[in-house]
């Protein structure tokens, strides 16, 4: 009888057990570490929102308001938006997804300056502390658009950290958009042409182009604010010769096509979940990658539609209102084109799929309440009200935030070697609690009320 030796099994080497310790994840320069970096941070700063956010539905449970102060829920409001928008939707898919992914996709070795993508994220973490220090000392109650003259001359909360902390975040949003850029230009595998890139790709790279263009308005306004409110210039104060409008325009300049940043990446990975799960090539390649770059430049051209009742003249508001239904045409395009490749298609019901399935519907919704504001008559009537906070929901979570646990999902076995559990996936993918936390907020924005209100008439 003879003896067989067992030979032990050997573990593969990779990203996750090639170093150990503290100092060689946070001195790393491995985009697969880095995004796992960005990954545990964004999770910390999405709980950290949606703590406000629990805090504002308790507080207008009952139309007194009984749980804070008007002050405090001045706050919150604004505690909540800030920490949503700058520390979580904005980076969220490019800074985790497309931090891990687009390397891969391309054919490249890592993104094109490694040690800037450390940086981008050391920035992120400083801008993240700076934020929370200003939430530990008294928060800021100036609504997350930081709206002048108020931001500037009336407010005594903590503007000027606030402010600090969003344009910090801006350079590490700066930084993550030239590396996608410069990665896809120079890095491309042999035969990886543009006609060959995957769609996430090109939803990262249109993504890319706002973050590099806007961004630096944003931080520069953000800097004038603080300016104005220590050194009193008159950049924004009337009584100094200064226009309040200014900041509007300044303000709304990044921070529509910052929706787009948002969303962007969002369709990006619903496409990879629709053509993966319906067993099928995306329909019409060509028209879901330019239509990616279309949004991208139509996204800088609608900044005032936000400004239709700020006195902007009647023509320029016509315009920006024509344009904004312009918009819609290439996200159409998207859903059309997601629409017919699932016609005919053998479509398997996993938890990502059924993810991007919540996607097109809420994302749907908001395109279409959307429209709504773009229309001056109705936007005059709807202007600040609980609509407009529907429309963003339904485009932010019910879009933004599906797609996102839809593309965890899809590459966590990726991103682990480990598959998630399925049945518990599919538990909790139907998009119900999306829709039902946003569609009661229409009805009272219809009928006028209006949001960053303590209470309300019963």
């Amino acid at each position: 009888m003879m003896a067989t030796a067992s030979v032990p099994a050997v573990e593969r080497e990779n990203y996750l057990n090639k170093e150990y310790g503290v100092g060689s994840w946070l001195l790393t320069t491995d985009h697969k570490r880095i995004a796992l970096l960005y990954l545990l941070s964004i999770t910390f700063f999405f709980f950290v929102g949606g703590f406000f956010a629990l805090l504002i539905r308790l507080e207008l449970l009952t139309p007194a308001g009984d749980l804070v102060q008007a002050d405090t829920y001045n706050k919150l409001f604004t505690m909540h938006g800030q920490v949503m928008v700058f520390f979580f939707l904005i980076p969220s898919i490019p800074a985790v997804l497309g931090n891990f992914l687009i390397p891969l996709m391309v054919g490249a070795k890592d993104l094109a300056f490694p040690r800037i993508n450390l940086l981008s994220w050391y920035l992120y973490i400083i801008a993240g502390i700076m934020m929370m220090h200003c939430m530990a000392t008294g928060g800021v109650d100036t609504g997350w658009t930081f709206y002048t003259p108020f931001s500037t001359a009336f407010s005594n909360t903590k503007v000027i950290e606030a402010g600090l902390a969003i344009f910090v975040s801006g350079f590490s949003s700066i930084l993550t958009g030239l590396n996608f850029v410069v990665t896809v230009h120079r890095l491309r595998a042999p035969g990886m042409t543009w006609s060959r890139l995957p769609l996430f790709v090109w939803a990262h790279y249109a993504t890319s182009i706002i973050q590099i263009l806007g961004t630096p308005v944003i931080a520069i306004t953000l800097v004038l604010v603080v300016a104005e409110r220590l050194l009193h210039l008159g950049i924004f104060d009337p009584k100094l010769g200064g226009d309040p409008l200014l900041f509007q325009h300044l303000f709304w300049f990044y921070s529509h096509p910052a929706v787009y940043i948002m969303i962007l990446p969002s369709m990006g990975v619903v496409t990879e979940i629709i053509a993966c799960f319906a067993r099928k090539r995306i329909f019409g390649y060509s028209f879901v990658a330019l239509s990616s770059i279309a949004i991208a430049v139509f996204g800088f051209l609608v900044w005032a539609h936000h400004m239709f009742v700020a006195g902007i003249s009647v023509y320029a508001a016509l315009v920006f209102s024509l344009l904004s239904y312009s918009v819609a045409v290439p996200s159409a395009v998207k859903v059309f084109n997601w629409t017919a490749t699932l016609f005919k298609g053998s479509i398997h019901y996993d938890a990502p799929m059924l993810y991007a399935f919540g996607f097109l519907g809420l994302f749907t919704m908001g395109g279409l309440t959307g429209l709504f504001l773009a229309a001056l008559g109705i936007d005059m009537h709807v202007h600040d009200t609980y609509f407009v906070i529907a429309h963003f929901h339904y485009i932010m979570v019910g879009g933004m935030v599906m797609a996102y646990l839809g593309g965890m999902h899809f590459w966590w076995p990726k991103i682990s070697g480990r598959m998630y559990p399925e049945g518990w996936g599919r538990l909790a993918a139907p998009p119900a609690p999306a829709r039902c936390r946003a569609w009661p907020l229409d009805m009272p924005g219809v009928r006028g009320s209006r949001f960053r209100r303590s209470g309300s008439s019963p």
